[in-house]
C-alpha cells in the first residue's frame, strides 16, 4: 500500500526523522490559511499523487499553467494563485502514463536553501532477507538513471536483523555521501531512525530524493516515497487509515474486498485462472498468439462460488474487455464450483463478448456437464494452447 508525501513524513517525523514543515491542503480556500501558519518567506507546493516525476510533470488544462507539479511560492498570493491551478487537474508524469493522474491533494511546504542533493533509500531484499540501504550522491535524479550511466555512484548495503543497524552503517553512508564531521553524525543518527522506523511499521520500500544538507549545516529529508507490506496492514490499523482510495484502480479495490490478486492492465483478453504461475503462463500464451492480456487475475486455490462470481463481475466491468478466458486446474480448487460461479455471473451481469473456458482437474466432468446444460453461448477448450487460440480467435472476429 503507497500513502502520500505528507503522511510519509508525518510517519518518519514520529521517529525523529528532520524533515520540513508542511500543511497538506485538499481545498481551494485553505490555501491562505496554510500559507499564513508557516510563516514563508518561501514556499513550495507540491501536488500529492502516488507517482513520481511530479516536479517535472505538466497539467493536462491549460488553466493550471505549465511550472509542473511541484512549484516555488514567494508571496501568500502566489501560493493562493498555484493551488487554485493546481487543484483537481490531471498531472502528466513519467510514471502516471499519458492518462495522468488528478490532483486532489496538495502540500504547502516550507522551502529549504540546499547547498547539496543527496538519495537514500530502504527496501526489503529478499536475495539476503535483510532491509537494504541504497546511497547515492546524485540526488534529486530518478536512481534508476543513475544506475545505468554511472552506476559506481550507487552504494549499497545490508543490516543484519540479528544486530539491527550499527554505528558502522551510518558511517558507510556518511562515507559514501562525502559527509564529515556533524554532518556525518546526523547522517548515523539518521540511518537509525530510518530502519527503526521502516521495521516498525512493516514498510516495504522508504525513499527519501532527494535527502540534503541545508546551507546552514542540515540533513533533512525533502521528500519521502513508502510503501508498506499489505500482508502486515492488519498489525496498523493507523497506517491503514491512510489509504487514499482514489489513488488505485476501482476494480483492484473491488477485488482487494474479496481477496482476489487483480492487477489492472491495458489488454482486451480478461483472464480468470487459479494460481499466480498458470495466470503467468495464459498471459504469456495469450501475447504470443498476437493479443494483450487485459489483467491478471488469480482466484486462489479454494475460491468459493461467491469469490468466482465476484471475479467475473471485475473482469466484465472493464470497458477494453473484448473477451474472457476462464482457465482453471483444479487441485484444492474444484471445476464444479467454477462452473457454477461463472454461470451465476453471467445470469447476473449478461454476457456480451465471447467467453472461452478451460476446465482440469478435480470434478472436471461434473464442471463441463454444468456449463454444457447452462445454455450459455461458452465456447469449451480442451487445453490452454486451444484455449488461447480460440479467445484470439474469437476476440478477432468480434472487433
Amino acid at each position: 500500500m503507497n500513502i502520500h508525501e505528507y503522511q510519509a513524513k508525518a510517519v518518519l517525523k514520529e521517529f525523529g526523522v528532520p524533515v520540513s514543515r508542511g500543511v497538506p491542503v485538499l481545498k481551494v480556500e485553505d490555501a491562505e490559511a496554510a500559507a499564513r501558519e508557516l510563516g514563508g518567506p518561501l514556499w513550495v507546493v507540491k501536488s500529492q499523487i502516488h507517482a513520481g516525476g511530479r516536479g517535472k510533470g505538466k497539467f493536462k488544462e491549460a488553466a493550471a499553467g505549465d511550472k509542473g507539479g511541484v512549484r516555488l511560492a514567494k508571496s501568500v498570493d502566489e501560493v493562493k494563485l498555484f493551488v487554485e491551478q493546481m487543484l483537481g487537474n490531471t498531472l502528466v508524469t513519467v510514471q502516471t502514463g499519458p492518462a495522468g493522474k488528478q490532483v486532489n491533494r496538495l502540500y504547502v511546504e516550507d522551502g529549504s536553501d540546499i547547498a547539496k542533493e543527496f538519495y537514500l533509500s530502504a527496501l526489503v531484499d529478499r536475495v539476503t532477507s535483510r532491509v537494504s540501504f541504497v546511497v547515492s550522491t546524485e540526488g534529486g535524479m530518478d536512481i534508476e538513471d543513475v544506475a545505468h550511466k554511472t552506476p559506481e555512484k550507487i552504494k549499497t548495503f545490508s543490516v543484519d536483523p540479528a544486530t539491527g543497524v550499527m554505528p558502522h552503517h551510518g558511517r558507510t553512508v556518511a562515507k559514501a555521501l562525502g559527509l564529515v564531521g556533524d554532518l556525518a553524525k546526523q547522517a548515523e543518527k539518521l540511518v537509525a531512525q530510518l530502519y527503526a522506523a521502516f521495521v516498525a511499521k512493516d514498510m516495504a520500500m522508504l525513499e527519501i530524493n532527494p535527502l540534503i544538507v541545508t546551507k546552514q549545516g542540515d540533513l533533512k529529508c525533502l521528500d519521502a516515497k513508502v510503501s508498506f507490506d499489505s500482508n502486515a496492514l492488519y498489525r496498523h490499523p493507523d497506517i491503514l487509515a491512510l489509504r487514499d482510495e482514489t489513488e488505485e484502480d476501482a476494480k483492484e479495490i473491488e477485488a482487494s474486498k474479496y481477496d482476489l490478486s487483480y492487477i489492472a492492465l491495458d489488454g482486451t483478453i480478461g483472464c480468470m485462472v487459479n494460481g499466480a504461475g498458470l495466470a503467468m503462463a495464459t498471459m504469456d500464451i495469450i501475447k504470443l498468439y498476437g493479443m494483450e492480456p487485459a489483467n491478471f487475475l488469480d482466484v486462489g486455490g479454494g475460491a468459493s462460488k461467491e469469490k468466482v462470481t465476484a471475479a467475473f463481475k471485475i473482469i466484465t466491468a472493464d470497458p477494453n474487455v473484448k473477451g474472457i478466458l476462464v482457465n482453471i486446474f483444479g487441485g484444492i480448487m474444484r471445476c464444479d464450483v467454477i462452473a457454477e460461479g461463472v454461470i451465476a455471473a453471467v445470469k447476473e451481469v449478461g454476457l456480451k463478448v465471447p467467453l472461452v473456458v478451460r476446465l482440469e482437474g478435480t470434478n472436471v466432468d461434473l464442471g463441463k456437464k454444468i456449463i454444457r446444460e447452462s445454455g450459455l453461448n461458452v465456447i469449451p477448450a480442451d487445453d490452454l494452447d486451444d484455449a488461447a487460440q480460440k479467445i484470439v480467435k474469437a476476440v478477432k472476429e468480434t472487433v
